[in-house]
């Protein structure tokens, strides 16, 4: 078989005289000479076998990937087994079994057809061992894992090809009559047959305006304010017109329920922009252990991403109150990560695919829920993708949720195994003053008995951690985020870079660097996309210092042009629907905490750019209320620690 992944050209299996084959060749049209290059693999490789189908994904996690499905073996036999062969970023070919976590089959066969439409491989009619026996259309969800068996076909060696959700098939034989080439066309539409009862989104035009396009007019000159609007008039990246939203119900509904996805219309989510209103106040290791694992050939880091990452079966309800890592060895997981954070750019770059999580603020349950549903960053062999994904993390690890601890501690794990794709960047709870306030001392003073005051504490030395966090990421020099905004004082990207960490907040600002400091953690856009310019934030900054402030979508178009970037992703404000676009959809904010502070009841999202400039949103909803615990039950009374009177900015996220 054959297939297509820009720019190369892939050849895989099929029949060489006298056997099957397993062998892979890759033709690249990038230049000429074109010639033909057989692939080396040094892992697991699928059996050899012809009359195979081979398709290529472009949505979804398994993006970028071609993937096999069964076939006729050596011993004349059919299979049913699903591979997926994926280039990395080093250039090394890699073949990635697919994993299947449902209950469902689809049955082993040959002759048949396979294609992708959206994330689902659909695989169409064929022929197994049994002669005579009609084959049903399968289909494998990519980000389930799973198989789904629909109504028999009965063609084999026919064509077949998709646009939208309808899928042409042509000509091959029947079962019936397998010696007589069928020569008509079937059309069928799979909105009637992707999981029954789940509305799937076609890519009609009446849909197409709901699609977040960052193409506007050229420049024009807005008539209120006088402002102009620039935007680039071919920009690359774009929203879908739809988002996978995982089904939530409470613990005690079986699993596979609880694991079921919808796909739904961007316009059919509550009504945009709804933003919220912000709370008004609202196994032990020891210091030893670094030298036993060591003995062992472990690493910290390792133990506790073992420890940690287990999205699988992890529940609130497991949660011990008593941290199982010691405040030591904490230190030295601080001190390890900080190192490779400090030698690292106050400006990451990066390269898409990657997924971007907004704030998280101590909701741990909710970041193992986001694993669970589409994947960790672990290695494919375990059943991550951080060998295809970056992973951006927008800040406000800690505070609120209670359990900061996990929350942090594993994302510094994950940045020391995988220190130049996991990119952590700081959020305004990043900030001693802050956290020091909503939860996070008081967590560190509770569950692991730490002296938060003493300059050697567990929590002095994450808040040092902080303050060299990076600031902002940008993806494929084309999308820009960071925690909060861009205010008024932050104009190029190359203002961020020269900035020089370790970086204190200071609130108090006297000079341009603290000003820009506070509007990349505390900036918001405005109301909506009819207010202009920069004013002041009367939510977090009620006193009117000028020192918080909102800006405009004039603001958001003009540093896009001027930075020749197309879209800024941004977190800090808690919005219903987990993501929210502003300024005809130049900039997104994504949430990722679910019912924030207990009280609001809003979806978590998370945003994965996708190689063919794709965004996708996956949101998860609220568990059970009970489930959820915060440290601040009662927010009134908390005062800024160094005012006698706490200032409202800071009872936001």
């Amino acid at each position: 078989t054959m297939s297509f992944i820009s720019p190369n050209i892939i050849l895989i299996c099929g029949h060489a005289g006298t056997d099957p084959t397993n062998d892979v060749w890759i033709l690249s049209t990038n230049a000429p000479p074109f010639a033909w290059e057989k692939v080396t693999f040094g892992k697991e490789v699928p059996e050899p076998r012809l009359y195979h189908s081979a398709a290529s994904c472009n949505t979804g996690s398994a993006s970028g990937m071609t993937v096999i499905f069964g076939g006729r073996g050596k011993a004349q036999t059919s299979l049913n087994d699903l591979w997926g062969l994926r280039r990395h970023r080093d250039g090394l070919w890699e073949w990635i079994k697919g994993p299947n976590k449902g209950k469902e089959i689809a049955p082993p066969r040959y002759q048949h057809s396979g294609l992708f439409v959206s994330f689902f491989y659909i695989i169409i009619g064929g022929r197994n061992d049994n002669v005579g026996e009609v084959m049903p259309i399968s289909i494998y969800d990519t980000e389930l894992s799973e198989w789904k068996n629909l109504v028999p076909f009965s063609r084999f060696r026919h064509s077949a090809w998709a646009h939208e959700y309808a899928v042409q098939i042509y000509g091959g034989f029947e079962h019936s009559a397998p010696t007589a080439c069928v020569n008509n066309m079937v059309q069928m539409d799979l909105t009637t047959l992707l999981r029954p009862g789940v509305e799937v989104v076609k890519r009609t035009e009446s849909e197409k305006k709901h699609e977040l396009k960052l193409k506007t007019k050229p420049e024009s000159e807005d008539t209120k304010s006088g402002a102009k609007i620039y935007v680039d008039e071919k920009p690359t990246f774009k929203l879908t017109p739809y988002a996978l939203i995982a089904m939530s119900y409470s613990p005690d509904v079986p699993t596979e329920i609880q694991r079921m996805v919808m796909t739904l219309p961007l316009n059919k989510l509550q009504e945009e922009p709804r933003k919220l209103v912000p709370a008004n106040l609202i196994m032990h290791m020891t210091s030893g252990t670094k030298d036993k694992l060591k003995e062992n050939g472990l690493t910290m880091a390792q133990t506790v991403i073992t420890q940690l990452l287990r999205p699988k079966d992890w529940s609130v309800t497991q949660l011990e109150k008593r941290f199982m890592f010691k405040a030591e060895f904490i230190i030295d997981l601080v001190k390890e990560c900080q190192s490779i954070v400090e030698s690292q750019p106050i400006v990451c770059k990066v390269t898409a695919p990657v997924k971007i999580f907004g704030d998280i603020h101590g909701q741990y349950t909710d970041l193992m829920r986001f694993f669970d549903l589409w994947r960790s960053p672990v290695e494919a062999s375990l059943g991550g993708d951080i060998d295809s994904y970056d992973y951006v993390f927008l800040g406000d690890y800690v505070d609120r949720g209670s359990h900061s601890l996990e929350t942090i501690c594993l994302l510094m794990a994950l940045k020391i195994k995988f220190p130049n794709q996991i990119h952590l960047l700081r959020g305004n709870h990043e900030d001693k003053c802050i956290n020091n306030a909503f939860g996070f001392a008081e967590e560190c003073a509770e569950r692991i008995g730490d002296e938060v005051e003493e300059p050697d504490s567990v929590f002095e030395t994450i808040n040092k951690f902080f303050e060299w966090l990076p600031l902002a990421a940008v993806i494929d020099d084309k999308i820009i985020c960071l925690h909060g905004g861009i205010g008024w004082s932050v104009n190029n990207v190359e203002d961020i870079s020269r900035m020089i960490r370790p970086l204190q907040v200071v609130h108090e600002v006297n000079s341009m660097e603290q000003q820009m400091l506070i509007d990349i953690l505390w900036s918001d856009p405005t109301e909506n996309d009819k207010d202009f310019g920069v004013v002041v934030n009367q939510v977090r900054d009620p006193n009117s210092t000028g020192n918080i402030v909102s800006f405009g979508p004039d603001r958001v178009e003009a540093f896009l042009k001027q930075n020749k970037l197309e879209l800024i992703v941004r977190g800090h404000e808690c919005v219903m629907d987990g993501f929210e676009r502003f300024a005809k959809g130049q900039l997104i904010t994504v949430f990722s905490a679910t019912d924030y502070c207990g009280k609001h009841k809003n979806a978590g999202a998370a945003l994965f750019v996708q190689k063919n400039c794709e965004i996708v949103p996956k949101l998860i909803y609220p568990l059970d209320v009970s489930t959820q615990t915060n440290w601040i039950e009662n927010d009134k009374g908390l005062q800024h620690p160094q005012e006698t009177q706490k200032p409202n900015f800071l009872d936001v996220c």
